[in-house]
């Protein structure tokens, strides 16, 4: 026979005294390592905000400072004039926003039809469709330049919106969240004579509104911010995207520091723009779905 010997009033007030100390440590420890990474995103964006706002007499004199002793807006004026910067923004915006519907709408038909519909194969789609997460984007520049150079589409908006379309990340997120469906749900609707057609957009669809809404904010970064496979794809000046149009500003034989600087802080509002207003449904997205 055992006996069990419970610790003694004063142990267990040590103990606790322990874990709060050891917990105010850890909270510091994560304190200051977020503030660090914090503090290396915000410098480079600090500084790309204020040279953009700076008198290029300043910048000459001080090209790597903070300091700000007069500010002038001549820099986003010439970003306008000078540049096509409203066409990369209207190209950027239309890519993105055409590649985010036609995500959400050919990806969750996909995962729909693997995660609740059965038939010979399923199991090796799923497979193949995966392991298309594994391939990384740069592997397959050339055979996609090919084919799209086959069909004619260099130089439209298709060639970059039908790429962004069969994402392997979207589909395994839309069939992860549409698995968490009960499969009786889908049998009742079944039974009372529904057809697949109207279940996956009257039952599912409105079910997975976070995993769209996650699908749909993060395409429409990745959309945004592609700069590879756009400059290979358009080659004409005004049909370019954001992130190619800066580019060419910084390839120039000059360079005008606080013009290029007033174009990128340009190009980022958008983005930051998407994140303040749909932050919940970011955060929401990723909890729910998993996005890592």
């Amino acid at each position: 026979m055992t006996t069990t010997t419970l610790p003694t009033p004063r142990k267990r007030k040590e103990r606790s005294q322990a874990d709060k100390t050891g917990s105010k440590a850890f909270n510091r420890l994560a304190a200051t390592c977020l503030t660090l990474f914090a503090l290396i995103w915000l410098i480079p964006f600090a500084y790309a905000v204020i040279t953009s706002v700076r008198p290029i007499e300043e910048i000459t004199a001080d090209p790597i400072g903070f300091s700000l002793g007069s500010w002038t807006l001549d820099a986003y004026h010439a970003a306008f004039s000078l540049n096509s910067i409203g066409w990369w923004y209207l190209n950027s915006f239309l890519i993105s926003t055409l590649s985010v519907v036609f995500t959400v709408i050919v990806c969750s038909l996909i995962a729909f039809g693997l995660a609740h519909l059965r038939f010979r194969g399923k199991g090796a789609l799923t497979v193949l469709i995966l392991a298309g997460l594994m391939v990384p984007m740069e592997a397959l520049v050339l055979p996609q330049f090919m084919e799209f150079r086959a069909f004619g589409l260099l130089g439209t908006y298709w060639a970059l919106i039908l790429p962004a379309t069969a994402s392997p990340v979207a589909v395994f997120v839309f069939r992860s969240f549409l698995k968490g469906i009960p499969d009786a749900l889908i049998e009742a609707a079944r039974i009372d004579g529904a057809s697949w057609w109207r279940i996956y957009r009257q039952i599912c669809m409105p079910l997975c509104r976070p995993a769209v809404s996650a699908v749909a904010i993060f395409t429409f970064i990745t959309t945004w911010n592609a700069f590879l496979w756009p400059l290979l794809v358009l080659t004409q000046t005004k049909s370019q995207t954001i992130p190619v149009g800066l580019s060419g500003l910084l390839g120039a034989t000059s360079i005008n520091q606080a013009e290029v600087m007033a174009s990128a802080v340009l190009g980022l509002l958008p983005l930051l723009v998407v994140f303040l207003v749909a932050q919940r449904q970011i955060v929401q997205g990723v909890a729910s779905t998993g996005i890592k």
